[in-house]
């Protein structure tokens, strides 16, 4: 959807907020945790035309974090 067609439906109706108040202040609402002290802001990009929404890692430095600190999925951790 970065390129601005979304891959369910095909729609170019494509919208990005890129600074949310919340975005990554105090309360994180907008992002991820990667450590106990570290959140990852993320960027969100919505179809208004199926509701699907891709979200991004706005700073591209806290994909190194994540995956020193999260599981990969299909790793011998991650089944329940």
């Amino acid at each position: 959807m970065k390129q601005g067609r979304c891959p369910k439906c095909g729609s170019t109706n494509i919208y990005f907020a890129k600074d949310l108040p919340l975005k990554s202040g105090p309360f994180g609402s907008n992002s991820i945790p990667v450590t106990l002290t570290a959140l990852a802001a993320l960027d969100n990009y919505v179809c208004v035309d199926c509701g699907l929404v891709e979200s991004y890692v706005a700073d591209e430095s806290m994909l190194e974090k994540i995956a020193d600190k999260w599981k990969p999925v299909g790793s011998d951790e991650d089944a329940e």
